[in-house]
């Protein structure tokens, strides 16, 4: 008898687990795009979990989650998506370049794009901020008063680490449209703080080597490193050549002060991956992506690395309150 009953709950066992498979695949699924490789993109994914949580849905519940990485590569972006699409998603959250691949590939599917550093009217993914009005919606980086305040805000923290700063060092690819929107911000607060621009652009990753070696020879004081997307998720290949300078270094995402630049300043990438994940719960709820107001960053974090600054004989002063130090 008990045999029977053992046989009988063996036979049933791979059924239930069909049923449940079954059910999981039922479920609504979030498809996330983002450029970097996994390791650099595990804690956005995350957040965007954290959001979603926040909302009151849990995985496996109430929605399933599938991310692909781009590790660096922009040419595979669009590729991603269409594998991706493949899955029959709901909806898309992909952050920058992402997020451009995404819209230009699938102009039909509800995205959610999160820590997007440009214009979004003007890149096509909404008629306004607050009816964006088509299939995409969700949140941007730049302060109030864009570029150019946060560019403010950057160089005057900077400035007391470098009181001495003449000549600034500007790295970035040559065509890039945040690297360009960064130049001229920086170009417009320059006379105000008492510093020249320098910049050797970047034909290539390749080209890093030849274009740092650029900009040293040129005499600046420091270097400012682009925000765009292709040096953040390159950002292994990147660091040793730009800390080999011994230049003090300044860029804009907080990962980067985390992985060695001296310091930071941006919004907070994080809190924008979570935000993300609270829209994407609302559309899987019923509300279309064009009814959601585009949101604007509100928590920014100034990051500071101490061993960098001990290695460069910087002295911390006492008032530089950032909100996070790494040792």
């Amino acid at each position: 008898m008990k045999r029977r009953h053992a046989l009988a709950a063996l036979a049933a066992a791979p059924l239930a687990f069909s049923r449940e498979t079954q059910a999981q695949d039922r479920l609504p699924l979030v498809a996330v795009l983002v450029p970097p490789t996994e390791k650099l993109a595990a804690v956005r994914v995350a957040a965007i979990r954290q959001g979603l949580k926040e909302a009151g849905l849990s995985e496996g519940v109430h929605y399933r989650l599938e991310s692909r990485f781009a590790n660096g590569d922009f040419g595979r972006l669009p590729g991603l998506a269409l594998e991706l699409a493949a899955l029959k998603p709901r909806l898309f959250v992909a952050s920058a370049a992402a997020a451009v691949a995404v819209h230009e590939t699938l102009p039909d599917m509800p995205l959610v794009f999160c820590s997007y550093a440009l214009d979004p009217i003007a890149a096509g993914f909404a008629k306004s901020i607050v009816h964006p009005g088509g299939n995409a919606t969700g949140n941007i980086m730049n302060a109030v008063g864009g570029e150019e305040a946060l560019t403010q805000k950057r160089i005057g923290l900077f400035k007391e680490l470098v009181p001495g700063l003449k000549r600034l060092g500007f790295i970035s690819t040559a065509t890039s449209t945040l690297a360009a929107a960064e130049l001229a911000a920086l170009r417009s607060v320059a006379g105000h703080f008492g510093f020249e621009i320098v910049q050797h652009p970047l034909e290539s990753l390749e080209d890093l080597d030849r274009a740092l070696a650029a900009t040293v020879a040129d005499d600046v004081q420091a270097l400012y490193v682009s925000g765009e997307t292709l040096l953040y998720s390159n950002m292994p290949r990147v660091l040793p050549p730009l800390m080999a300078t011994g230049k003090p270094t300044l860029s804009t995402y907080p990962d980067w002060a985390r992985a060695g630049i001296l310091m930071s300043y941006s919004a907070d990438l994080l809190d924008d991956f979570r935000r993300a994940g609270i829209y994407a719960a609302k559309i899987l709820g019923g509300q279309k992506p064009g009814d959601l107001p585009i949101e604007q960053a509100s928590k920014f974090v100034l990051a500071v690395n101490a061993r960098t600054a001990r290695q460069l004989g910087i002295v911390l002063p006492p008032n530089f309150l950032a909100d996070e130090v790494v040792d």
